[in-house]
């Protein structure tokens, strides 16, 4: 398997950052599949894929580059650099070390990923270059008019996993992060279940990325000493980033709070329902305590946190409105009555 030792001063100085990056490459990896990973990301994949294939079409070289450098058993790794953990980098410049890298090892990586010889359509200089348009457009395209929906969820996710982390250990916070993966203990990570070297990770930086897709990777930079495990989001975390209020709840409670009742489908802490919202704190305190007085919602402590649900009023609420739209939408069908 692959494991990763790990000493205490790594795993103690180790970073959940947002990587504009990763979630465009993610988003590429969902767009070359074209199969949705669950039902929120069909209307993405509808809304963006006939575009995605036309580019493809009139770039052979780029239509057969991108499943030779993510489709393999292993990322090529240019198109996957590791991130820096400083500060927050915009996605140029993040994508900036695909463009710098050399044709040399563009070709190099793409042939580990392919597992041998490239075909002669890629045997050539601007693999990086052409690799980093594909990208470019990705975000620009389908990601970036997003970015601020998902960046909630994805600091929601960085919410919750921290708050794993102080309630339960290592152990808590990174078992299941993705498939086949899980702390061991005795500084062990095991980050995936394929048969490769072991690496010792003494004075590096460890970095983890959350996602929206549900696509993950691994990634490091030997020669700057930097480790970083991709992961997907919590499925019923992302999959409630896509929940849409009914308009009659949000006429009856107003958009605001009505999103907050949405969202407490499954408990949250203020802090998540604040990255979700991107409503400010003192806002959704006085949404929660309108929903509490009303019997809408509860709360119970989950050790150091308070934690927000709906009730089984709530939960009927809800429930009535979004029948009440179905049935709406359904009479307005044409030839209904």
């Amino acid at each position: 398997m692959g494991l990763w030792q790990i000493n205490t001063d790594t795993l103690a100085g180790s970073r959940f950052v947002v990587s504009p990056l990763a979630e465009t490459i993610s988003a590429l990896n969902s767009l070359e599949r074209g199969r949705p990973d669950h039902p929120g990301e069909q209307t993405w994949l509808d809304a963006h894929m006939p575009a995605y294939r036309a580019r493809q079409t009139a770039d052979p070289v780029a239509a057969r580059l991108v499943p030779a450098a993510l489709g393999g058993s292993w990322n090529a790794d240019f198109i996957t650099p590791t991130p820096t953990g400083e500060g927050a980098p915009s996605f140029e410049e993040e994508l900036s070390p695909v463009r710098a890298t050399t044709s040399e090892r563009a070709r190099a990586d793409l042939a580990v990923s392919l597992g041998g010889p490239l075909p002669p359509l890629l045997d050539r200089d601007d693999l990086a270059q052409r690799a980093a348009d594909v990208l470019h457009w990705v975000w620009h395209r389908t990601v970036l008019p997003d970015w601020p929906r998902r960046r909630r969820i994805i600091e929601a996710d960085i919410v919750a996993r921290t708050g794993q982390l102080s309630h339960g250990g290592w152990a808590a916070a990174l078992s299941g992060l993705r498939p086949g993966m899980r702390w061991l203990g005795g500084s062990r990570l095991q980050i995936n279940a394929h048969d490769y070297p072991p690496k010792q990770l003494s004075g590096a930086r460890l970095l983890f990325v959350p996602v929206t897709q549900r696509m993950g990777w691994v990634s490091w930079d030997d020669e700057a000493e930097r480790y970083a495990v991709v992961y997907p989001c919590s499925g019923a975390l992302a999959d409630m980033g896509r929940a849409r209020v009914p308009d009659s709840l949000g006429r009856l409670l107003g958009p605001a709070r009505a999103t907050v009742l949405v969202l407490l489908s499954s408990p949250k802490s203020t802090t998540q329902l604040v990255a979700l919202t991107g409503q400010g704190l003192g806002s959704v305190g006085r949404h929660l305590k309108v929903l509490l007085d009303s019997g809408l919602a509860g709360r119970r402590r989950a050790g150091r946190s308070v934690l927000y649900f709906r009730t089984d009023v709530g939960d009927a609420l809800a429930q009535a409105q979004r029948e009440g739209e179905k049935g709406r939408e359904r009479s307005n069908r044409p030839g209904q009555a």
